[in-house]
């Protein structure tokens, strides 16, 4: 956790002030969670070895392409990363396309579809994790176009590196919906739903703790399971 001092001077504003002395004062609970986060990723990484060998020959087999997506992202501070995921589209699919996915996305691939139902796609992000652009939990690391039109309050949520699940990716449930009746999806996006995203964001900013987190932990698994969140 930065200093206000040494944060980018793009966070250095009164609407990401009374986040950052939230968080400031619960800076111990951001160590244990970064403790929490190497070990448990060092752990899964050796349970899911395996698993995760057999999904990138599945992915070979279905496709043509590479098994990993290394999409550009940003996290923390605005350090931008290159994101690891199992290839879910066809090859090229972000020349094609917007950098988010709508229902139905014709660019999914069959073993695609079955990964991102399962979010096992996001797996190798257990790599993220170890080197500290990715947590467990956190606001989920966006495109850089969409930072670019992030509101001030926004930045907010760089002050902690991006998540694999958060509140809002479990509750948010009508983002595909949304998106595939656009026709300007970027348009939509940002305009849209992003800000409804970023309230729940927000939210689990102003009421952070790692406690908290284990929950949110929790609910994603249930969540792919068939818990329905409202």
């Amino acid at each position: 956790m930065r200093r206000w001092e040494n944060l980018p001077a793009f966070m250095r504003t009164d609407e990401v002030r009374p986040y950052w002395e939230i968080l400031w004062k619960k800076r111990r609970h951001i160590a244990v969670k970064r403790v929490f986060d190497v070990i448990t990723a060092m752990i899964l990484l050796i349970i899911a070895a395996i698993p995760m060998l057999v999904i990138a020959v599945m992915i070979k087999l279905d496709s043509r392409g590479s098994v990993l997506y290394r999409q550009e992202r940003v996290t923390a501070y605005g350090k931008h990363f290159r994101i690891h995921k199992f290839r879910t589209m066809v090859k090229n699919a972000d020349r094609v396309g917007t950098a988010v996915t709508v229902s139905n996305d014709s660019r999914i691939t069959r073993v695609g579809s079955l990964l991102r139902g399962l979010r096992l796609d996001e797996l190798p992000q257990l790599i993220d994790v170890l080197e500290g652009t990715m947590s467990f939990v956190g606001t989920r690391p966006e495109a850089s176009k969409y930072v670019d039109e992030y509101r001030p309050e926004y930045n907010a949520t760089l002050l902690m590196p991006a998540g694999i699940t958060s509140e809002a990716s479990i509750r948010f449930k009508d983002e595909y919906q949304l998106l595939s009746a656009s026709e300007d999806v970027d348009k939509t996006y940002v305009e849209q739903v992003l800000p409804r995203k970023m309230k729940w964001n927000l939210e689990s900013i102003e009421r952070f703790s790692f406690l908290r987190e284990l929950l949110t932990m929790l609910r994603t698994v249930m969540a792919v399971f068939g818990k329905d969140y409202d």
